[in-house]
């Protein structure tokens, strides 16, 4: 039976390469995943999805007035759809979530949701309170703190690494703008005052790469 699945964690725990990963093992199998990602973000460029060990795939680009239950139906016309996959899920609206789930109940295909739970200021994003509430199964993907805890929460820090405490609710940017840490450790930096550590980057070997090469997709709801 088809369910709606919100996998969720703080930022770099995974949850692309996980999503890209499952993407492949459908393909693999000549099953036919459909991959959203949304507009705004648009770090690897438009309709990409690209996770930091390098691997990556072309996906349909979505916006907040888009009917993604309609869209996945209107596919459906085309090839079979085994599953859904959303990168970035925190983005989708309340009324996205809801046609999720219509593509689970009525379409009776899997969806499998990543994205992050909470923002810069410890709340919950609109499209991940939803997932919480909605969603058939909760996985936490698990990453750490600088600490050694559990990293659950992000901060966004400025250029010297102290937390910024005002600002819209999204802003796109990686580990230069965003650390994740643990709740104790949230507390130091944002209502504490102390400096942050930021994460030294990691240099690739790129042996993960291969799966990029036969990634399709690639188109806008437009």
């Amino acid at each position: 039976m088809a369910k709606l699945y919100f996998n969720y964690s703080s930022m770099n725990a995974g949850k692309t390469t996980v999503l890209l990963q499952s993407a492949h093992n459908y393909r693999e199998r000549g099953m036919h995943p459909l991959l959203f990602t949304p507009k705004l973000d648009d770090r690897y460029g438009s309709g990409l999805i690209k996770s930091r060990i390098g691997l990556q795939a072309k996906a349909t680009i979505f916006r907040r007035e888009d009917d993604l239950y309609e869209f996945t139906r209107a596919q459906l016309e085309q090839q079979n759809i085994h599953c859904v996959l959303v990168d970035e899920a925190q983005f989708l609206s309340r009324e996205q979530v809801f046609q999720l789930t219509e593509v689970v109940d009525r379409l009776s295909i899997p969806v499998l949701c990543f994205g992050l739970r909470t923002d810069f200021q410890g709340e919950l994003f609109e499209g991940s309170t939803h997932l919480l509430a909605w969603a058939d199964e909760l996985t936490e993907i698990k990453t750490i703190c600088h600490t050694g805890r559990k990293a659950t929460m992000v901060v966004r820090v400025d250029d010297e690494g102290y937390a910024l405490k005002e600002g819209a609710q999204v802003e796109i940017g990686g580990n230069e703008r965003y650390v994740s840490v643990s709740r104790a450790e949230f507390k130091k930096v944002f209502y504490g005052g102390q400096r942050i550590k930021f994460i030294e980057p990691v240099e690739g070997d790129g042996s993960d790469d291969d799966l990029a090469d036969d990634e399709r997709g690639g188109q806008s709801l437009l």
